[in-house]
């Protein structure tokens, strides 16, 4: 694609994109832009990574990396991978990673992984369920249909259980059980 056509998919206060506003790398299929209050149509097309200023609106297929500011609204396709401000939201599909700042709402598919500011609410319509995460926190919501999450450790990268309020790694349960059982 070239940066003429990317102008046409990049609105500012409902007109293209001035081609100086904005830097388009057709090899690594990557849109950046400083500037606040874009709307991005990129639907049906894929694999491609945005970087924007605040208050932008994105309506993408699968396969995107965003990495904006606050303020911005997200319908997507699966395999997203967001790196965002504070008030966002998403409405995307499945196999999304998430990591915002403060106050966002997610209306994700299934195998989605969150990394949340402070004030941050979960909607599960699957199974009428309402999470409100830790601050800080990465969790990895359950199977589609199965309620629930779990914390998964950001060094080891390995999903965390809590047993009366005490934290354990599923690998050293597993350790224990199988020694235990042996």
């Amino acid at each position: 694609m070239t940066k003429e056509e990317v102008q046409q998919r990049v609105l500012k206060d409902g007109k293209p994109l001035d081609l100086d506003k904005f830097n388009w790398d057709e090899k690594t299929r990557t849109f950046s832009s400083s500037d606040n209050g874009l709307v991005i149509d990129f639907k049906d097309i894929y694999s491609y990574t945005f970087k924007t200023g605040s208050n932008c609106v994105f309506n993408t297929s699968s396969n995107c990396v965003f990495n904006t500011g606050d303020n911005c609204t997200f319908d997507t396709g699966s395999n997203c991978v967001f790196n965002t401000g504070d008030n966002c939201t998403f409405k995307t599909s499945s196999y999304c990673t998430f990591k915002t700042g403060s106050y966002c709402v997610f209306n994700t598919g299934d195998n989605c992984t969150f990394n949340v500011g402070s004030n941050c609410v979960i909607i599960r319509r699957d199974v009428y369920e309402v999470i409100e995460p830790e601050e800080n926190i990465k969790i990895k919501l359950n199977d589609l249909g199965k309620k629930g999450f779990v914390v998964l450790d950001e060094k080891t990268k390995e999903e965390i259980l809590e047993i009366d309020g005490k934290k354990f790694s599923k690998s050293i349960i597993r350790k224990a059980l199988e020694e235990y059982f042996n």
